[in-house]
Order: structure tokens, then sequence, then C-alpha cells
């Protein structure tokens, strides 16, 4: 890679990275701001992105479709029309859209359109719900990702939609210590969400596509 390429690389990976600095508390009562985006897998998205210092919440849900208050088995089913989605609430003195946004596109593979990773389906694919000024910063996102690639980012920007937080049980579920039957055997959520990642090769992937610049694939 020519050596302007690999600086805007490491420049592109040093801004992503200030948004992982240890996190600390204003002593001002801070006005949030809420970015919504869908990257396959919602428990993934929201359990990266609450990772990420000036993030207050990640909710886990579903958006882009025509039903409302849909279940699950409604969305997975393909016939609600929405997807897994994520509703991102954080304070913009800490961390901007477009940090947000760079973040988002190198954590999901945008040159799929028919889900992510071992996920496939329409309520797997990739979305950015925006609409005025944050619609602008996604496009210019989109474009810094696409030309960083090399590869045909097909991740659509959409119009804002109707958020629905999913069911109480989808809610934080990497960190969770119910026991639950999975193929492997009994395993606390935690536990059977780790395996279901790595099996399903979503930081295999992101690795292959974005190397350095990955934020969260360990």
């Amino acid at each position: 890679m020519p050596m302007l390429s690999n600086l805007k690389t490491i420049a592109l990976a040093g801004s992503i990275g200030v948004g992982f600095l240890v996190q600390t508390s204003p002593s001002y009562a801070a006005e949030l701001d809420t970015l919504t985006v869908a990257g396959g897998c919602f428990w993934c998205v929201e359990a990266d992105f609450e990772k990420v210092e000036g993030v207050t919440e990640a909710v886990s849900g579903y958006a882009g479709g025509t039903a409302a208050n849909p279940t699950y088995k409604q969305v997975t089913s393909g016939g609600s029309g929405h997807y897994e989605a994520v509703q991102i609430t954080f304070d913009p003195d800490l961390v901007s859209e477009a940090t947000l946004l760079d973040i988002f596109f190198r954590s999901i593979d945008p040159t799929d359109s028919g889900g992510q990773f071992c996920d496939r389906g329409p309520s797997y694919r990739t979305a950015i719900f925006a609409t005025g000024s944050q619609k602008d910063v996604a496009e210019q996102s989109k474009a810094k990702a696409q030309a960083e690639l090399g590869q045909q980012v097909v991740t659509p920007i959409l119009g804002e939609a109707d958020f629905y937080p999913a069911e109480a049980y989808h809610q934080d579920y990497a960190k969770g210590t119910k026991i639950i039957l999975t193929r492997y055997g009994p395993k606390s959520q935690a536990k059977a969400y780790k395996a279901y990642r790595e099996a399903c090769g979503r930081d295999k992937r992101i690795k292959e596509l974005w190397g350095s610049a990955a934020p969260f694939a360990g």
C-alpha cells in the first residue's frame, strides 16, 4: 500500500481510538443524542458500542419495517420488514457522530448485502437510519469507508425510522448470567454469546477486511 494510504489509515485509526479513552464523569447535565444502526446480530452491536467512551446506552431493538411493536419471531421470520437494530445514546461532547459512524463501518462487513457473517436474511442486513445533518455525516463516513476498503460499500443510509426496543431477554445479552442450554451444553448467556460470536466468524471477517482499523475485533 502506498505510504500516503498508510498514513491515512493510521490517522483514521488514531481518531477512532479516541473513543476508547477512560470515561470521565462530566460535571454538567449533558444533552444527549441518538444514532440508530443495524449491523447484523444486535447482541454484538450493542456489546461493542457499550465499550465506547461517550456512549451512555445501547439498546437492542427493531427498526425499518412496517409492523408496530414487532416480536423477535416476526422480525427474524422476515415478515415485518424490520432490521435487528441498536439505538446508541451518546454525549456529543465526548464522542461525535462522525467517530461513531467510522467505528460502525469498521465493526461490520459493509460489502455484504445478504446479512452479516453466519446470520443470513433481511433482518440481519446492515443499515444506518438517519436524516438531516446526521445523514450527511453518514454519507461522508460511508464514502471514507469505501475509499479505504477499495470495495463497494452496500450499507444503505435510510431515513429516520421508528425504533422498537427488543424483548428484555435480548438486552445486555453478552453480560447475562442466566444459564441456558446450548449445543455445547449448559452455559451462562455471556459464555454462550462468546461462543456464538466466535463460531459465527464475526471478528475473523472484520479483521480480514479492516485489519488494524477494526475497533472491536480482538
